[in-house]
């Protein structure tokens, strides 16, 4: 599995239910990443999303603690084991954890690899996604070149996770 996320510089990922800046080139490539790919995301980051529908071109995985939450274009499960069955089916490869926080905490420790977007700037923010240069299991291995939009710099990052503990 892979986590996919864009972070400022105290690895902040949002505020108030939306993403702290919308960067075109970013989207871009979350796009070009994780089309054709299954994405697994929580409801709230699900209401984010334009009109709360799941991402085309795309298995939509939704973890809901709500038994009654039913999403048209999407697989809803409502907890860890619900959720090992569903990716069970899929090869790990094609996996990408995409939000919000408490998805991010509860399975980045599952991902091998995570694509990380860094912002250069410090938002205000209410979610994190943990931070990988913190923990000694996660090494940077790629860097891209410094690009900038509306005057923020930010870079491309992928880190590996030398001890991925395994889910499915």
């Amino acid at each position: 599995m892979k986590a996919i996320v864009a972070v400022d510089n105290n690895w902040a990922i949002g505020f108030q239910n939306d993403l702290l800046v919308k960067i075109p080139n970013d989207q871009k490539n979350f796009r070009r990443i994780t089309t054709g790919k299954v994405v697994v995301l929580g409801r709230k980051t699900l209401e984010g999303f334009p009109n709360g529908l799941p991402l085309v071109n795309r298995t939509n995985i939704i973890l809901s603690r709500n038994k009654s939450f039913n999403v048209k274009g999407a697989t809803v499960v409502h907890d860890m084991d619900e959720l090992k069955e569903v990716l069970s089916q899929y090869d790990t490869d094609d996996i990408y954890i995409i939000g919000g926080e408490s998805i991010y905490k509860a399975l980045v420790p599952y991902c091998d690899e995570a694509i990380v977007t860094k912002l250069d700037y410090s938002y205000q923010a209410d979610s994190y996604f943990p931070d990988l240069d913190k923990l000694p299991e996660w090494e940077m291995v790629e860097e891209s070149e410094e690009e900038t939009c509306f005057s923020i710099e930010y870079t491309f990052r992928k880190y590996i996770n030398k001890e991925p503990q395994r889910f499915i």
